[in-house]
């Protein structure tokens, strides 16, 4: 089952909806959603009915506005390689806004002062259940469902510093696709094929076979800090392929459209747009 978040027409509130091809059902608000999601997830599949056509809602991303996401860097041993990076014994985590989040064919503005966009495609996870001190397993249990997402990155603004949070954050800079539940995604230790195209070339083709830390493990890690809740969300780190260790660089400029597919998830696509950042389309 797919779940995504929507707008109505009239009503600037986010609601989570079924997304069944080009329709929609809309299941409630999302705050109420993350209270009981194990719970609405089920409800969700029982809604029958005409449903609403897709074209007559704003989409949005399917999270509350008190959501952690939680980024993996370096979680691809290819990746960390090309990079010149040495295989982390710990994962490294850096954090994203909520407010910098958005969803497919959302133009993303390059900020200023950047030579263009880097692309990292990956699968998100949905946090259904508060973790704390959470063993792998049960963390692992508690994600609700995966996405595709893109991390797409302003990279002179991540290497300012060695805090990534300011090049991480652009506006509209995380699109993430509709959530697809567990039971349906499957287990990504199992393999799910991640590949990212710019206008139609493939620059990523990885799988999540390959990743150094697991989902399950992730959690479980971040949970001894601090309580990870319902809604949150962990952007488990994207495979080898980046634009800026190529030679020469190659980063997304504005007219390129940058496409995100990994198995089972979908394909998510986001067209770059200019430095005029003051109108928000979603």
């Amino acid at each position: 089952m797919k779940l995504a978040g929507i707008r109505l027409p009239g009503d600037d509130r986010v609601h989570v909806a079924r997304l069944d091809g080009e329709t929609v059902h809309v299941v409630t608000d999302v705050a109420r959603f993350w209270r009981d999601a194990r719970g609405w997830t089920a409800k969700a599949a029982r809604l029958s009915g005409a449903g609403l056509p897709a074209t007559s809602v704003r989409f949005a991303p399917p999270v509350p506005p008190s959501a952690r996401v939680i980024c993996v860097g370096l979680n691809y041993r290819a990746h960390a390689a090309e990079g010149s990076h040495e295989v982390p014994e710990y994962p490294t985590l850096f954090g994203r806004w909520t407010a910098s989040l958005s969803v497919g064919d959302v133009p993303v503005p390059v900020p200023t002062g950047e030579a263009g966009l880097d692309w990292e495609g990956e699968v998100a996870a949905y946090v259904a259940e508060p973790l704390v001190d959470a063993d792998s397993a049960t963390a692992h249990a508690a994600v609700l469902g995966y996405s595709t997402f893109n991390d797409l990155t302003a990279r002179r603004a991540q290497k300012l510093t060695t805090q990534w949070t300011l090049g991480k954050n652009g506006d509209r800079s995380g699109p993430m696709g509709p959530i697809v539940t567990a039971d349906e995604t499957g287990d990504l230790r199992d393999g799910l094929r991640v590949q990212t195209r710019v206008n139609g070339t493939t620059v990523q083709d990885g799988n999540t076979r390959d990743m150094i830390f697991e989902v399950g493990d992730v959690l479980s890690l971040i949970s001894r800090t601090f309580q990870l809740n319902p809604g949150d969300v962990i952007a488990t780190g994207t495979p080898d392929g980046v634009g800026y260790v190529r030679t020469p660089p190659w980063l997304l400029q504005p007219g390129d459209v940058v496409e995100v597919e990994i198995d089972r998830l979908g394909t998510l696509r986001t067209p770059v747009a200019g430095r005029n950042r003051q109108e928000d389309p979603r």
